[in-house]
């Protein structure tokens, strides 16, 4: 995308709750809100809001009137046939900044139809979604997108799947430093072939451990002796955790067609992608332990120069050329107790 989206939270949470989400949505990059600024009451919040109030920084006009000095106007219009599409054009060249849009049956249509017409005129446009899934349509419908979508939720991991779906969550990498390598004899070892086009410095977080996982390249650099493979991660043993898109972990033996898998850069920075094809063969393994703030992890791997971890400075490392004392990115915190991977916080739980 090539123009700046915001992910706009309509909370439906009572007021003693708002107090709590409102810090826990600014920690997640939110930056609006659909929300009457007197609920803000006193609590200092780099948020800013969008309402039918003069009081809102983005002011959606309820009639005809007078408008409000230093703020951005817009107008909510409600799409049945195509001359409420019209109407919105004629509407917006009077000088919105922007319009709401609400569309109750198709969707994808008339949207297309309005970012065409509003393109032209610089008039941002914010849709209302109901689900996660929504907000992500509306945001790559005719690869540009609306400007804003307004999404009404309860629930701070409702807010995280979105922010995924978007590829705009980001996860904390750290540089952590290898402690031990061992030959492993033979296992089964799962390559992830994604339908999406991965890029330098992208992969998957992989690990024996749900805590600690090795951000694994994909293949898009290839070697002297194979093709680049550009959407495909070789990521581990079929024993190995891969953290997923809902914050939940699979084994990589769980991994087929239609999976969505989390792809991360070396910033942390995360997206989604949907599992082309799994595939699962016998190979000789490698074994590596790493280390970093107190916690220990591992991941076992096939032995082959085309499996690359992502170091510090952000080369990469083919795992037959790691050495002690070298540092690869890492996903780590404490660790927690997982019921069918979900995290279950107060589980005690020892992993080796």
């Amino acid at each position: 995308m090539s123009k700046s989206r915001e992910l706009i939270i309509s909370p439906k949470v009572s007021q003693a709750q708002l107090s709590k989400l409102l810090p826990q949505l600014e920690e997640e990059g939110i930056k609006m809100v659909y929300l009457d600024p007197k609920k803000l009451g006193k609590q200092k919040t780099k948020l800013q809001t969008v309402f039918p109030s003069n009081a809102a920084n983005y002011v959606v006009l309820e009639k005809d009137g007078p408008k409000p000095k230093g703020k951005k106007i817009g107008r909510k219009f409600e799409i049945l046939s195509n001359s409420d599409i019209e109407n919105v054009l004629n509407i917006a060249k009077k000088g919105l900044d922007f319009v709401v849009i609400e569309v109750k049956d198709w969707k994808i249509i008339p949207l297309e139809n309005i970012i065409a017409k509003l393109h032209k005129i610089h008039t941002k446009i914010f849709a209302i979604a109901k689900t996660p899934k929504e907000v992500r349509k509306m945001f790559s419908i005719l690869e540009v997108g609306v400007d804003g979508v307004i999404f009404g939720t309860s629930s701070i991991n409702e807010v995280r799947k979105v922010m995924i779906y978007l590829g705009t969550k980001s996860f904390d990498i750290k540089p952590a430093k290898i402690t031990e390598i061992k030959e492993v004899g033979d296992g089964e070892r799962v390559c992830v072939d994604t339908a999406s086009m991965l890029h330098k410095g992208e992969g998957m977080l992989i690990g024996s451990r749900s805590n600690f996982l090795f951000l694994v390249h994909n293949e898009s650099v290839g070697s002297s002796f194979t093709s680049p493979r550009p959407f495909r991660v070789n990521a581990g043993a079929v024993h190995c955790y891969t953290l997923s898109p809902d914050g939940t972990t699979n084994y990589l033996s769980e991994v087929e067609t239609g999976s969505e898998v989390l792809i991360l850069n070396s910033k942390g920075k995360a997206r989604r992608a949907t599992v082309g094809r799994s595939k699962i063969e016998r190979r000789p393994m490698l074994m590596i332990k790493a280390t970093v703030g107190g916690e220990i992890g591992g991941i076992i791997a096939q032995d082959a120069e085309t499996i690359r971890f992502v170091k510090s400075n952000g080369q990469l490392v083919s795992v037959t050329h790691l050495k002690k004392g070298d540092t690869v990115m890492v996903h780590s915190k404490p660790a927690t107790g997982r019921h069918f991977g979900m995290e279950v916080s107060d589980e005690y739980i020892l992993e080796k």
